[in-house]
């Protein structure tokens, strides 16, 4: 499997585990609308998801993972 693939998986899957519980904890919180609970979760969900890239790293390609909550980035 190429990384730019792995990456693009990563990138989603980071996003729909956010999201999702971010939406069930909404909406355990919060008596609103769906859309805008929808809406809420995926902004904050973007925010907080771990963003994943191909480098090219002493020849090769490598993936890292920049997050909020680390300093710098991580290579996979």
């Amino acid at each position: 499997m190429k990384p730019k693939f792995k990456v693009l998986i990563f990138n989603f899957l980071a996003f729909a585990l956010l999201f999702v519980m971010f939406r069930y904890i909404l909406h355990l919180a919060l008596t609103i609308q769906p859309l805008y609970m929808s809406l809420i979760a995926a902004i904050t969900a973007s925010v907080l998801a771990p963003k994943f890239a191909v480098a090219k790293i002493e020849g090769h390609q490598r993936i890292v993972m920049k997050w909020v909550f680390i300093k710098g980035y991580k290579v996979l």
